[in-house]
């Protein structure tokens, strides 16, 4: 499976502009908050502010936590 790629360009003014597929896709309206994260030799761009990225992140781990468990199938693990 291909990972899909945008790309945008950065005015003289430092502004560019979100490509209208990825706005629908994520809910990204006029005045929507939008995250960049730092990693050094890249940068991650999230839709939302930062709690709501720290809310997804934990929600998803406790998910697939719970799953790994229920794997396992060993009910002493489980608690």
């Amino acid at each position: 499976m291909s990972t899909p790629v945008s790309k945008a360009r950065v005015s003289h003014r430092g502004q560019t502009n979100l490509p209208a597929e990825l706005r629908h896709r994520w809910g990204i309206t006029q005045g929507g908050d939008i995250t960049f994260i730092d990693l050094g030799g890249a940068a991650l761009v999230l839709p939302g502010g930062v709690d709501e990225i720290r809310s997804e992140l934990l929600r998803v781990l406790k998910d697939r936590y719970q799953a790994g468990l229920e794997q396992l199938g060993d009910p002493e693990l489980a608690d």
